[in-house]
């Protein structure tokens, strides 16, 4: 039974940060301590969750990036790496080859999988915990199912993308497969991996923006279901016109992960009314489907500058607690204001800004985590210093930077120094 005790002191600050705007850039004042305190200590402290970044494989090799992963936070997300694009080396365009695989009793033809990008990361972090157990990391797997980095081909006969797409069975089978190797390699008994990860994205943006019901083949008119890769319309909605690809892939998940690693589903944009709604029904789909899990809702969290409000933010962690009890903040970065320019005058703005919309966000987190059946317990950045982060480049992702503006998204600048919004987090904890 959570307690009822709360950090009066640190309630009161966040919610001056959030509501008067004391943590704009000019105004958070900063001690000896708070200079010297870890991200993840404060927030620790405050929520009693994991404290995460994602990270790729680019960023291990960057050792001011690594200095801060190892600094402020306990848990990594591998931003690309074990999605399934990279789980077939990147060979989108083509199928990689393929092998026999045994199945329920049955030899079915499957694609060659590649595990090395994601295992380059992993044995960096198990190298990392062997040296250093009292600051350990721990990893969230994503993504297992999920419209977009998904290779066309994998939907269609002898994974040729210009032949038939294959029938529900056989889709069903290779959902199965994907799910079971991916899990088993990373979790199973006999991997050096499976103490690694605390939880796992099952699927990943399932349900439509624009109609609040599950994503369709059509989302974009636009986007040929051709392409090798989709950024809007899903084919898994093309074969199976309904969710049952949704809650199967729970059902295979829980089959095959252990029981202490969390399932979770993931999206972005989980505070629109129309939206979460959608979200709303197949959580509850999910949790009625025989056989299937699902311990966790993760909220992205890829906000503006200035929506959702508080209040939206408040709402959508209550239902979402609701229906799954634990709700997490998987991908949290901030676009910026539309008049940010990036010049020098706009940046020392625009820090101000985003001080006072972290310190919102935080107070949301804060207060609903307070109360019994509400539990926040993951907070992840996605990733760590400005100039790294995915917004900077034009994306037709969800949550992506499709207009191509310039972004300070993230806790640390393009010369990983603390910003003013760092210290939102590490203020409120006193």
């Amino acid at each position: 039974m959570k307690s009822k005790i709360l950090c009066i002191v640190g309630l009161l600050a966040a919610a001056v940060l959030a509501f008067s705007g004391a943590a704009g850039a000019e105004t958070v004042q900063t001690d000896r301590e708070e200079e010297d305190m870890r991200l993840k200590d404060a927030v620790t402290k405050e929520l009693g969750c994991y404290v995460g970044a994602a990270i790729t494989g680019q960023d291990i090799n960057n050792r001011r990036v690594w200095d801060i992963v190892t600094t402020h936070f306990n848990a990594v997300t591998l931003g690309n790496e074990l999605k399934p694009d990279a789980m077939f080396n990147y060979s989108n365009n083509v199928c990689p080859g393929t092998e026999e695989a045994e199945l329920n009793g049955e030899t079915i033809t499957v694609p060659k999988m590649n595990y090395y990008r994601a295992e380059v990361i992993l044995d960096k972090v198990l190298q990392w915990n062997r040296k250093h157990p009292e600051d350990a990391l721990k990893v969230r797997g994503h993504v297992l199912v999920w419209h977009a980095q998904t290779p066309e081909w994998f939907f269609h006969e002898d994974y040729d993308k210009t032949k038939p797409y294959v029938d529900k069975e056989t889709m069903n089978k290779r959902l199965e497969w994907y799910i079971r190797t991916v899990l088993t390699h990373f979790t199973g008994e006999d991997s050096e991996y499976k103490d690694l990860f605390y939880g796992w994205d099952v699927v990943n943006e399932a349900v439509s923006d624009a109609t609040g019901t599950y994503r369709s083949d059509s989302e974009n008119p636009e986007e040929p279901l051709s392409n090798d890769t989709h950024g809007s319309n899903s084919s898994w909605w093309h074969i199976y016109q309904s969710d049952e690809y949704i809650r199967n892939a729970f059902v295979y998940a829980n089959r095959y992960a252990p029981a202490g690693l969390e399932l979770y589903y993931n999206d972005y944009n989980e505070c629109m009314a129309k939206k979460m709604a959608g979200i709303l029904e197949l959580l509850r789909a999910v949790k009625a489907t025989e056989g299937a899990r699902i311990d966790a809702m993760g909220m992205q969290g890829h906000y503006q500058a200035d929506s959702p409000s508080m209040s939206e933010i408040d709402t959508a962690i209550r239902m979402y607690a609701k229906e799954v009890g634990n709700v997490q903040m998987t991908e949290l970065d901030l676009k910026a204001s539309e008049e940010y320019d990036g010049s020098p005058e706009a940046k020392e703005k625009e820090y101000e800004k985003q001080a006072k919309r972290y310190g919102t966000i935080y107070w949301a987190l804060k207060s609903t985590n307070s109360e019994e059946d509400i539990n926040i317990t993951s907070l992840t950045f996605w990733g760590t210093a400005d100039h790294l982060s995915w917004l900077q480049s034009r994306s037709d992702i969800g949550g992506g930077n499709a207009a191509g503006l310039p972004e300070c998204p993230l806790l640390f600048d393009e010369h990983y120094e603390k910003k003013p919004a760092f210290y939102v987090f590490t203020q409120s904890s006193k």
